[in-house]
């Protein structure tokens, strides 16, 4: 009998480790560059850092005190996006995400976890990898208190965003198939003008010029009748071009591909599980394959996913794993003006959404063998060129992650205690090939000859390395665990820490230290935990007390359901009441700013010019007593469930203070000729609200729904930072909301000169009939510094998400509404100002409102060439109000009938459609309330099947 157990577990972990190897041979060969734990074995649990949260809700759901929130992957595989964060917008209460490009391989997301940047974990590590494969996720949990985060210690001040990954399960093995494609569509591109209205504009914008300045240059911008008419009859494109740059460049969609196999197995001695992702995504530019026949121009990326987790029972006591994640991305772009690349086509001073419809035609008549592009001395970095003819630049990326544990119950000495040790490893690659080629443009002068720009040479070849890094992760743990016969319970953590991080050339970044756990409960009705962390970093002083940190927390909650008083109370099912108190730390130490460093300087600072090297420069001034920034977090909140489990709500308050933040002293002065460090002087508190509700039915004729709703209210406020004695209350910074701009406040245009007359204007500059008109806060006759005031909203931000299903038989609906409220939009700069660029930029339609005389209640000031010293100030006129409210997501989907299935072998087949960002109401009618200026957020509508067997 020992002989058959002995050759069923080898056989088991040989092919958890032939599942293994298989999936790391894939990506070593390719030459292109509420929580689910009780279904865990219990030999096999991975008990490290904040994943202890998890362990106490395998006893039982309610004993723990901790704030938390999770979604699972059923929810997060609905929204077909690259980067995680993007699929929990609207999902957790107390997060706030901002997508600042949509950009393939850019698609940047902004978190904040109330008011502040939570530090990210992939099974329990600190990993800040967020473009990964969803399907391999099994949830997402996020840890908002400092009882959840008191063992990370001095990171855990922000709290977390803990990326759970899918383990295998003792049973059959399962293998599923997801085929994907997406149709991508831009949203919210600038509405340029077209070339007889921007020349109309700007022959306005030149008069009003004039009656400032009537020395003013008119002639090298205003156009003439005869252009006028030229541009509005359209009737010689090479000399009058009309190019709409957007449409010229970019198509109205693009593609998105994404293919999954995943398989999924274990028996009592090995599990395991194995994830293989590939994706495609196509960028917006479009080709030209006959000059391009061996290379793509295009902006994109394919990615290539593989991840296997292995989990063994070795013996009835040891148990181990390994966990292998492995990633390649390649990156495609055309190399742009310059080797400026994607960013100089649509972020460049002579961008898409910067350079006028008029400036110059696309092509020429002219034939050569240099070029055939259009273009000026004004313009001499053809859009067209960039986009097609100027090369590419291939973006290279790989991440490796990789976990090791070992896992020893030591019943014999107590029931319930185990020792473990774990080892993770992490490296990552970014590297960029260049081959950029120059481009010559030709104009057309009015003698049909042609003027030459740029000269044709060889191509520039270039290979960069822009990051690398890598990451030694060991822990080191030992826990208890014990029910008594009251049913009351017991468990302890003990654990040390250390995490090696070297990034470049730097010196590594060292974060160590000891952290803790323990909670009893007593017969499930009163809970009390107490966690601590004490830990630093190798990046403060050694000597005094600022290098290491001791962060405690405490916390306790009562289940009042499990009270006698409340057992005849048939509609509660359950409510607990839970509070925590705790002080965590934040690592923001610089790279070494204790000491005082000198540079080289070819400068002399009196005399004579040195040679180089001759003299040392203080680069800035040495805090030697630098620290870790602290928080003191308080939670209390009301959890509960009604009409046996079917109806669900929250209700939890959050105030955190913030103190010893690394800011600059406002009272500094520059008399020493270097800048003042960043010191621990800082003081913010943020405090709010974050609400759940959610209502499920019991299946009614095979109809069943679910309404989840949540909310986050988040408020902040400036305690201290140091600041300046101002001689107005209007100016101080203290007392506002954290971040909060300030700027004149707009009181509407001037409507006359009268008017101009009586009022406070600008120091140095006379204002027009239709220029902004700004409150003198301070009564002095004169516009200035002393009229600066906070701008912008001053009430608290709520983001929400509403989540809907349905399930109707073989059909499946759900949506995700997620909005935004009490956020504010600045709008500025050459993507929305006109004629910027020294007078030759783009003017938009939003222009066509602009005051005059015949049209005195436009929404935009009165045109102009150039920067306006008045009117583009920082001011609250620009400030728009941001909120919005999306149908973020929504899904449709039909599993086939199983009978259809049998003969086949084939356990599920469901097919899918869903979309993402798929409307939009916003005041911000002309943009998208997210991106806007650079590379547009998407819309996509996906199309998918998922086949299990």
């Amino acid at each position: 009998m020992r002989k058959n157990n002995l050759a069923k577990k080898r056989k088991a972990v040989v092919t958890a480790f032939v599942c293994m190897l298989l999936s790391i041979q894939g990506i070593a060969q390719d030459p292109l560059p509420k929580s689910n734990s009780t279904k865990m074995n219990e030999n096999i649990d991975s008990v490290s850092q904040n994943e202890v949260k998890l362990v106490y809700k395998k006893v039982a759901a309610n004993l723990t005190a901790t704030s938390t929130d999770v979604v699972y992957n059923k929810d997060i595989i609905k929204s077909p996006v690259t980067n995680v964060l993007n699929a929990i917008t609207g999902r957790l209460a107390g997060i706030y995400t901002q997508q600042f490009s949509g950009q393939p391989l850019a698609d940047g997301v902004g978190i904040s976890l109330h008011g502040r940047n939570p530090v990210i974990l992939i099974d329990g590590v600190v990993r800040n990898l967020t473009s990964t494969d969803l399907e391999e996720i099994e949830s997402v949990t996020v840890l908002k208190d400092a009882l959840s985060t008191a063992m990370l210690g001095v990171r855990g001040a922000n709290g977390a965003i803990l990326i759970t990954t899918k383990k295998g399960s003792v049973g059959k093995q399962t293998i599923s198939f997801t085929a994907q494609t997406a149709i991508q569509q831009p949203l919210g591109m600038p509405k340029t003008l077209g070339a007889y209205d921007y020349a109309i504009l700007r022959n306005e914008a030149v008069d009003n010029e004039l009656r400032v300045n009537p020395n003013f240059n008119a002639s090298s911008f205003r156009y003439s009748p005869a252009d006028l008419a030229a541009y509005q009859g359209k009737t010689d494109p090479y000399a009058y071009p009309d190019v709409d740059w957007k449409n010229q460049l970019l198509n109205k969609q693009s593609k998105l591909d994404r293919y999954n196999l995943n398989l999924s197995a274990g028996n009592q001695w090995a599990r395991f599980f194995v994830n293989l992702e590939y994706l495609n995504q196509e960028g917006l530019l479009k080709e030209n394959d006959k000059l391009n026949p061996n290379y793509s121009t295009n902006a994109g990326l394919k990615s290539y996913i593989a991840r296997t987790n292995v989990d063994l029972n070795i013996t009835s006591k040891l148990s181990g794993g390994i966990s292998i994640f492995g990633r390649i991305i390649n990156g495609n772009e055309p190399g742009g003006f310059n080797g400026a690349g994607l960013g100089g086509i649509f972020n460049g001073t002579n961008g898409i959404f910067t350079t006028p419809n008029n400036a110059y035609p696309v092509y020429t008549k002219l034939t050569h063998p240099d070029s055939v592009y259009g273009g000026n001395v004004n313009f001499q970095n053809n859009l067209q060129a960039q986009s097609i003819s100027t090369g590419l630049i291939s973006t290279y990326r790989r991440d490796i992650l990789s976990d090791f544990y070992l896992k020893r119950t030591l019943d014999e000495v107590t029931k319930g205690l185990w020792v473990k040790a774990r080892l993770s490893y992490s490296s990552n690659l970014i590297e960029t090939i260049t081959r950029t080629k120059p481009v010559v443009v030709f104009e057309q002068l009015a003698n049909l000859s042609y003027q030459k720009y740029g000269n044709k040479t060889d191509q520039l070849n270039g290979n960069f390395i822009n990051g690398q890094g890598r990451s030694t992760y060991s822990e080191f743990s030992a826990g208890y665990s014990h029910t008594f016969k009251n049913t009351s319970g017991i468990d302890v953590l003990l654990m040390y820490n250390r995490d090696n991080m070297v990034s470049g050339s730097d010196l590594p970044y060292i974060i160590q230290g000891t952290s803790g756990r323990v909670a009893y409960n007593y017969k499930g009705k009163y809970v009390l935990e107490a966690a601590y962390g004490l830990n630093g970093s190798n990046r403060y002083p050694e000597n005094g007390d600022t290098k290491y940190g001791f962060f405690p927390s405490v916390g306790a909650a009562w289940n009042i359901t499990n009270e006698d008083f409340t057992k005849n109370l048939k509609w509660l099912s359950s409510l607990k009441l839970y509070a925590s108190y705790g002080k965590a730390g934040n690592d923001n130490p610089g790279y070494f700013s204790y000491l005082q460093r000198y540079n080289n300087n070819t400068q002399s600072i009196f005399g004579t010019s040195a040679g180089a090297g001759n003299t040392l420069v203080q680069s800035g001034i040495a805090n030697t007593g630098i620290t870790w920034e602290k928080a003191n977090k308080t939670n209390i909140g009301l959890q509960g469930t009604l009409l046996n489990n079917q109806v669900g709500f929250t209700i939890e308050y959050y105030n955190d203070k913030f103190s010893d933040l690394l800011t600059q002293r406002g009272r500094s002065i520059n008399l020493l000729g270097s800048n003042y460090p960043d010191e621990n002087i800082g003081i913010n508190r943020y405090t709010g609200w974050d609400l759940q509700l959610s209502l499920h039915s019991k299946p009614i004729n095979k109809l069943q729904y679910l309404i989840a709703a949540n909310a986050s209210i988040q408020k902040s406020e400036v305690i201290y930072f140091d600041e300046v004695s101002q001689p107005f209350p209007h100016m101080n910074r203290t007392g506002n909301l954290v971040g909060r701009p300030f700027g004149y406040i707009a009181n509407g245009l001037f409507q006359s000169a009268s008017e101009i007359a009586g009022a406070a204007t600008l120091q140095g500059f006379i204002p027009q009939p239709g220029d902004i008109r700004y409150k003198d806060l301070n009564s002095d006759g004169v516009i200035n510094q002393f009229d600066q005031a906070a701008i912008g909203t001053d009430k608290p931000l709520i983001a929400y998400g509403v989540t809907t299903g349905l399930t109707y038989k073989s059909f499946d609906v759900s949506a995700l509404l997620q909005g935004v409220t009490n956020r504010d939009r600045y709008l500025s700069g050459g993507t929305y100002f006109e004629f910027q660029n020294n007078g030759r930029g783009q003017a938009f339609e939003h222009h066509l409102d602009r005051w005059s005389s015949a049209n005195t209640g436009g929404s935009y000031p009165r045109l102009g060439i150039g920067t306006n010293a008045n009117n583009h100030q920082f001011s609250s006129y620009w400030m728009r109000k941001g909120d919005y409210l999306r149908l973020k997501s929504i899904e449709i989907g039909y599993t086939l009938p199983e009978k259809l299935l049998t003969k086949a072998r084939i356990t599920s087949v469901r097919i899918f459609a869903n979309g993402l960002n798929v409307l939009t109401s916003s005041k911000l009618d002309d943009i998208d309330p997210e991106v806007y200026g650079s590379y547009p957020l998407q819309r996509l509508f996906n199309f998918g099947v998922n086949i299990k067997f």
